[in-house]
């Protein structure tokens, strides 16, 4: 797999099951609850719709037509001025290859061009990678969760300042 063949770009209605499958098919890879996460979301069979919503996106990693990850912005629900990285996942050729950061350069530059001030995520303690991917572009860890995501078997929280 060349990056050069890899696009990042605005999620399409035609990527909804392959987006579905990916994020499905990385929660079971690391051994995620199935209740309380992402997994059980009813978003992840109608993402393109989901992200039409104002103040919101999602971009999938496009190889050829095949998705093989993404990530989203959306505002974090009982807060102002605060959005939330959302179901950022990749598959494993996507991993290691710089292109989680690129993915979060591009949300957090859409983030700030929405008007957010703050940029929040939640992840489990095992995704270690992404979790050292979060520190390395600034966000920091926080000891309890912000908003209402309804992601209660997510235990780590960070936050960032735009």
């Amino acid at each position: 797999m060349s990056k050069n063949n890899i696009v990042i770009r605005e999620i399409m209605a035609e990527d909804d099951a392959q987006v579905a499958a990916v994020i499905r098919d990385v929660l079971i890879e690391f051994g995620v609850p199935k209740v309380g996460t992402a997994y059980e979301d009813v978003a992840l069979d109608c993402m393109t719709k989901m992200y039409s919503a104002p103040k919101m996106v999602y971009y999938v990693l496009d190889d050829n037509g095949k998705v093989i990850g993404g990530a989203g912005i959306a505002p974090l629900e009982g807060e102002v001025n605060v959005c939330e990285l959302q179901k950022m996942y990749f598959l494993p050729e996507a991993r290691g290859t710089g292109l989680g950061s690129a993915m979060m350069t591009k949300c957090l530059e859409k983030a700030k061009e929405l008007g957010f001030k703050k940029c929040y995520l939640e992840t489990l303690p095992y995704m270690k990678a992404a979790t050292k991917l979060y520190g390395k572009v600034g966000f920091e860890p926080l000891e309890a969760p912000m908003g209402n995501t309804g992601h209660y078997s997510c235990n780590v929280w960070m936050i960032k300042e735009l």
